[in-house]
């Protein structure tokens, strides 16, 4: 099944890109989120519609991109989470508490979509999370977890 992304998907493509995927993973997974839409023909002059502006944008926003990853990467992020005794957490910090708490230290509004962490933080401690500022920048950003 052809479908036009609306929004990054990690592994498949960028928001405008029309790919083809299996019809359960595109019911299921992709519609429901609100990732992508079936394409058609009227949608592909949208398609063209997103390209064309991506293009516009690109440069100014690989420069300012990088600018954002040498502030990101400087310094380490807080991020306050409730946490028992020995530093483990109940529950664990998610995409949107860490977008949360770059945007509280000062940093851009980010995407919640577009950060990845490795492993799901559930310990009080230093750990990294990836965020995907540009299709050719990415930056691993230092967070610092602590009770609170």
């Amino acid at each position: 099944m052809k479908v036009i992304l609306t929004h990054e998907v990690t592994g498949l493509g960028t928001a405008g890109d029309v790919v083809d995927v299996k019809d359960g993973y595109a019911r299921n997974f992709l519609f429901r989120r609100g990732l992508a839409t079936a394409w058609t023909k009227g949608g592909q002059k949208q398609v063209d519609a997103i390209a064309k502006g991506r293009e516009v944008r690109a440069v100014k926003s690989l420069e300012e991109a990088r600018s954002i990853k040498g502030n990101l990467e400087s310094r380490a992020i807080p991020v306050a989470a409730h946490a028992g005794s020995g530093g483990r957490l109940f529950g664990a910090v998610s995409t949107a508490d860490i977008a949360a708490a770059v945007r509280a230290a000062g940093g851009p509004a980010l995407d919640k979509r577009k950060i990845e962490v490795p492993t799901p933080i559930k310990t009080t401690g230093t750990h990294s999370a990836l965020v995907r500022l540009h299709p050719e920048v990415q930056a691993m950003v230092e967070l610092e977890v602590v009770a609170g």
